[in-house]
């Protein structure tokens, strides 16, 4: 292998939307080979975010730290993520800001608005909701034109949305949650990531205790809602009909999608697949949501052994 043979296959990675074991070795072996012999920083943060997306995450602390070793502000970003979350078994609110507060200087919008969590929750500094605002309030106006997946569109509308829902205009936050759900699912389809997921999962839940849902336009996400209770949706994709039901067995709910059962709605919504290709891959493809009446199913799987 050399650079380019190594850059070539990390691309080809790009392009898969549900890889192979196979296909993620040779990425990941392809990113070891830039950061051995390139010394390429952004190898480094890629290869970190894989581990991280893994949730291997002291092998993701080493490659950031490396990156930060040659001054990536992504890699400081990161850093932030691992002390904030505690995600090698320590939280460390100080770490956390230091390095989110050198990123931040720097312009970096993901910063920023951990950095106003931080004034928000009084973690490490002194609590400060005026300043929280400010900071969103700030990001929101370089992000208002935006609805390309890759920015902070999501993450800084789903704050500036609660703190408009505080202030009790409702209207303003469901126009910004709007928004954001459009946006975080291109991104979702593009990056399948859990924390991608638990955004979308947490703004749905917002969403629906400020409106109810009409049943008559219900979308993938709008099952993170419905799957918290037994129910049964059918939809279509490529013009044939798939169902998915939760059940109840051993006191929690569990989801059925077709044949296969999760064990979760995380699990189900990061693993169930259609032809080969997640189903959130799928996402603009699948139409004719609807809720099945009750005694409306074909009554499969009311009970299993997981």
């Amino acid at each position: 292998m050399n650079v380019y043979q190594a850059i070539d296959q990390v691309r080809a990675y790009w392009r898969t939307t549900n890889p192979s074991e196979d296909e993620t070795f040779l990425y990941t072996e392809a990113l070891n080979y830039l950061i051995r012999e390139a010394k390429d920083p952004r190898a480094m943060m890629e290869l970190g975010g894989y581990y991280y997306g893994q949730r291997r995450f002291d092998l993701a602390l080493k490659y950031y730290e490396m990156a930060a070793a040659m001054d990536s502000t992504d890699a400081y970003v990161c850093l932030g993520y691992i002390w904030y979350y505690g995600r090698t078994g320590t939280i460390d609110y100080e770490k956390a800001f230091h390095y989110f507060e050198k990123a931040m200087d720097r312009g970096d919008v993901i910063a920023a608005y951990k950095v106003a969590d931080m004034y928000r929750n009084g973690y490490y500094v002194e609590k400060d909701l005026e300043r929280y605002r400010k900071i969103i309030e700030t990001l929101y106006e370089t992000l208002k034109h935006s609805s390309y997946y890759g920015d902070s569109v999501p993450e800084v509308y789903t704050r500036l949305a609660r703190i408009r829902s505080d202030e009790g205009n409702v209207k303003e936050a469901l126009r910004l949650y709007t928004k954001a759900r459009k946006v975080l699912a291109r991104r979702i389809q593009a990056n399948p990531f859990w924390g991608n997921l638990n955004i979308m999962k947490w703004m749905i839940w917002d969403i629906y205790k400020l409106k109810d849902m009409d049943r008559s336009r219900i979308r993938l996400y709008d099952l993170y809602e419905l799957l918290k209770t037994p129910v049964q949706v059918r939809f279509r994709f490529d013009g044939e009909q798939h169902e998915v039901e939760t059940a109840e067995t051993d006191g929690n709910l569990a989801i059925r999608f077709d044949k296969k059962w999760f064990r979760t709605v995380d699990d189900f919504f990061q693993k169930a697949e259609l032809d080969g290709e997640l189903l959130t891959a799928c996402y603009d493809e699948l139409t004719d949501f609807e809720v099945v009446d009750e005694g409306e199913g074909d009554g499969e799987g009311k009970e299993t052994d997981l």
